[in-house]
């Protein structure tokens, strides 16, 4: 075995080192998470419960008079306003910490965990790429640390602004363990394997842009999902039901069904058209690579169905018949599309687009 080989088998193998002792941290922000949210104040995040009953009635909160020595003042509490028909002014919740000490530092500490493994697994990508010295993310196992790694960033990127996503903490870590267990179990593939078709320089504009629009797609859908657990909780306050203990402890403290609606649109329509630029840039390889542009390919095909459903998702937005509940149920199905896309397409269906590698 030559100098090299040697170089590349030694960087192959910390990438592999890096990517477990990434998973070992990201199990560790896991449980802080978990801490989180369980020692969070239940009490405090009970005025959310008491503004949600006392806003059913009205389209608008009432002002709260403040006693100022001897004068009333006026004090608008901070509320945000549905996006669906029917509107009602629902405050946001204090978040996953519930407003206490004890469980924002352990919040704090499971973003701290949460960076460090951010790191550690960005490092395992890094030394992947040494070790074949090209884009790390030539097939499934590449892509799945990499699309991991990148919804991480972005979800820090997110709170390095100032953004109130903390809450994301916990259904994220929760799938990036499950993402990078299924990656080094089932869908490993060794350094050295890469297809002809993968040897040009559209592999690292296509793919990483692709990449890049699922992890932020991901961040959307997760969204989507909490608006609609959280939509439901506000109607059944608002009819007059009590929910139970646990969903009421974990409801109370997201962000109020309308944020949460308006956070997975902004989400969506900011990367959608980067996921237009990725298909046109694929169909520009495939060109170079197959002699035309466009073949209806398993991958092609799926590719653009997932653009048709983010675009009618993103057109029954701006409708107002489409908007709540109708169009998150839409952005769900078109992230399922994106889905199937990348496991169903790449390990059930043969195409030139087969890359697995498993």
């Amino acid at each position: 075995m030559n100098l090299a080989a040697a170089t590349n088998e030694s960087l192959a193998h910390t990438s592999n080192v890096l990517i477990y002792s990434s998973m070992a941290v990201y199990t560790l922000a896991f449980f802080a998470h978990i801490a989180e949210w369980v020692l969070g104040s239940r009490s405090k995040v009970g005025r959310t419960a008491a503004a949600l009953s006392g806003a059913a009635g009205s389209s608008a909160a009432a002002p709260v008079v403040v006693q100022a020595s001897s004068t009333a003042v006026l004090e608008r509490p901070k509320v945000v306003t549905r996006a669906a028909a029917g509107t009602r002014d629902v405050p946001d919740g204090p978040g996953a910490a519930g407003g206490t000490f004890k469980g924002d530092l352990w919040g704090r500490i499971a973003v701290s965990l949460t960076v460090v493994a951010f790191v550690v697994e960005a490092g395992g990508v890094i030394t992947r790429a040494l070790s074949v010295q090209r884009a790390p993310w030539a097939n499934m196992y590449e892509f799945s640390i990499t699309f991991s790694t990148v919804a991480v960033g972005a979800y820090l990127v997110l709170l390095a602004l100032k953004k109130n996503v903390r809450w994301i903490g916990l259904p994220l870590v929760t799938t990036v363990l499950l993402d990078l267990g299924i990656a080094v179990t089932t869908l490993y593939t060794d350094s050295d394997q890469l297809v002809p078709a993968l040897h040009s320089y559209w592999l690292w504009i296509h793919v990483s842009t692709a990449i890049i629009c699922g992890a932020v797609f991901y961040l959307g859908a997760v969204g989507t999902v909490l608006y609609l657990f959280r939509d439901s909780y506000e109607n059944k306050i608002a009819s007059g039901g009590t929910p139970g203990k646990f969903a009421a402890s974990v409801m109370e403290r997201l962000p109020s069904a309308s944020s949460l609606d308006k956070f997975a649109y902004r989400i969506n329509a900011a990367v959608f058209p980067l996921w237009t630029f990725t298909i046109i840039a694929g169909a520009i390889w495939a060109g170079d690579a197959w002699g035309r542009y466009w073949g209806w390919d398993p991958k092609e095909v799926w590719s653009f169905i997932t653009w048709v459903a983010y675009a009618a998702y993103l057109h029954a937005r701006a409708t107002a018949g489409w908007k709540g509940r109708k169009a998150a149920y839409l952005a769900l199905v078109a992230f399922a599309c994106w889905l199937f896309n990348y496991y169903g397409v790449n390990i059930f269906v043969t195409g030139l687009h087969s890359y697995a590698g498993v």
